[in-house]
């Protein structure tokens, strides 16, 4: 039991410090573009994931890349997307990007990871970090596979019988990738 409070100890640090990076890119973002992503419907939201996650499966699949910007950065963009996604399942999509302001915006993004991290915690402590085990290739395959669940949903007008809803997909894709960051030592 105590190596067990040990490591949902370490899981909470390591988590809260991913955040930390993740939200650093998100406030500097907010500097660079304002909340110009109030205008993306849900939708988009869940396509910028997929392009973040196809991404670094293609990479890990052919074990090369192009494009200069490394697997670290699409995985905090899959963080802060998971969390914009969330806000805009509260708050419905904008006209315009001026209808936030950074400060709220903010506000609702520390909110959203709050919840994802006491999410993880949970579900933590009932799987006994089985997603150290895990290989980190399938991290991102698991996250696809949200991401598809997510489209369906979506194409259903978000109505699901027997399954969790869209705001539950986005936040396994958050700390699914929040675990890749962590296990792949490329968080700070």
């Amino acid at each position: 039991m105590r190596k067990f409070l040990s490591y949902m100890n370490k899981t909470s640090y390591e988590f809260d410090e991913v955040i930390k990076t993740c939200r650093s890119v998100f406030e500097k973002k907010l500097v660079d573009y304002g909340t110009s992503w109030r205008i993306m419907r849900p939708q988009s939201v869940t396509d910028q994931i997929f392009i973040k996650a196809s991404r670094i499966r293609s990479i890990q699949t052919k074990g090369m890349q192009r494009v200069a910007e490394d697997i670290r950065a699409e995985l905090i963009a899959i963080v802060n997307y998971g969390i914009i996604g969330l806000i805009q399942l509260e708050c419905g999509f904008a006209d315009t990007a001026k209808d936030m302001s950074s400060a709220r915006a903010l506000t609702l993004y520390n909110k959203y990871a709050e919840a994802a991290k006491k999410l993880m915690l949970d579900k933590n402590h009932d799987y006994d970090e089985a997603w150290r085990l895990m290989r980190i290739e399938s991290y991102i395959d698991v996250i696809l596979m949200k991401i598809n669940r997510t489209k369906e949903i979506e194409s259903n007008a978000g109505q699901t019988l027997v399954s969790e809803g869209i705001d539950a997909n986005y936040y396994d894709m958050i700390n699914y990738a929040v675990f890749a960051l962590i296990r792949s030592d490329i968080s700070g």
